[in-house]
């Protein structure tokens, strides 16, 4: 696996009369972790969905180690870009082994077997994000944290050069959430990620773009990027950022209005 370099160059989106994603881009250079942030609405998925080829971009371009990723054949595609969803479709008939094993899929010819390399990856996947215990339990009966785990894992088992999240944290405990963003952080692949946790993609990401009303309002660092400002003004509350003083990562403390009057006041009198 070699990381891939993902350059999205004014893309805009459009659905019927309503723009969803406004001459946005974005680069993300090989082995980067890149963080997607802002309110609901914002344009987070849409724009995720034009690189994963579901929503065609009515302009600009989305490239792939420099080729056009909407010209590339589906399974060279396949080879190279795994995505996670956050809405994936109808419930599966299989068992986690076999939800996890479908990763492999664009490895292969067809009617090619399971080798014994495709079963350690898969059973690696499946240690990765904790759900090696699960492997044989029916997928369709999980809680939506374990099916959140054996997706992530289907896309690490796919081994792709370039990893795309849509909230991957949803529905997971703050244990798993760890986890699975340390996991992604160590992996040899570049990784676009939406989160709606600022303070996870303050840690785990090396650089922010922040969109709202489907444009880039703001992108760098996080410590450049989430500022009470900024933070204001997209998601219109007051906040706090302080340098945590053992991760060393900007950690934010949103504030709500009946504190937020009070911000720096001193203390009460006769306090």
């Amino acid at each position: 696996m070699t990381a891939a370099e993902l350059v999205v160059e004014g893309v805009t989106l459009t659905a019927g009369a309503r723009r969803l994603v406004r001459d946005v881009s974005l680069t993300a250079r090989p082995g980067e972790v890149i963080g997607l942030v802002g309110p609901n609405g914002s344009g987070k998925s849409s724009l995720l969905r034009a690189v994963y080829r579901v929503l065609r971009p009515d302009a600009g371009r989305v490239r792939v180690d420099g080729a056009d990723a909407w010209a590339l054949p589906v399974r060279r595609l396949a080879r190279t870009l795994a995505a996670v969803v956050q809405e994936p479709g109808a419930g599966f008939d299989l068992s986690v082994r076999e939800v996890v094993a479908m990763g492999r899929t664009p490895h292969k010819r067809l009617l090619d077997g399971d080798t014994a390399e495709d079963a350690r990856l898969i059973e690696g996947a499946l240690e990765a994000v904790d759900a090696a215990a699960l492997a044989d339990r029916p997928f369709d009966r999980l809680s939506g944290g374990e099916r959140q785990r054996v997706l992530i894992a289907r896309a690490l088992a796919q081994q792709p050069s370039l990893l795309v999240l849509d909230e991957p944290t949803n529905h997971l405990d703050v244990r798993h959430r760890l986890e699975v963003l340390g996991h992604l952080r160590s992996l040899p692949a570049t990784v676009l990620v939406a989160l709606h946790d600022l303070n996870l993609a303050a840690y785990y990401c090396d650089r922010l773009y922040v969109l709202r009303d489907g444009a880039v309002t703001a992108s760098g660092p996080p410590a450049e990027v989430l500022t009470p400002a900024l933070l204001a003004d997209v998601y219109g509350v007051a906040a706090e950022v302080a340098v945590h003083p053992r991760t060393g990562a900007p950690q934010v403390t949103f504030l709500p209005p009946e504190a937020a009057g009070t911000a720096g006041a001193g203390p009460a009198p006769g306090a």
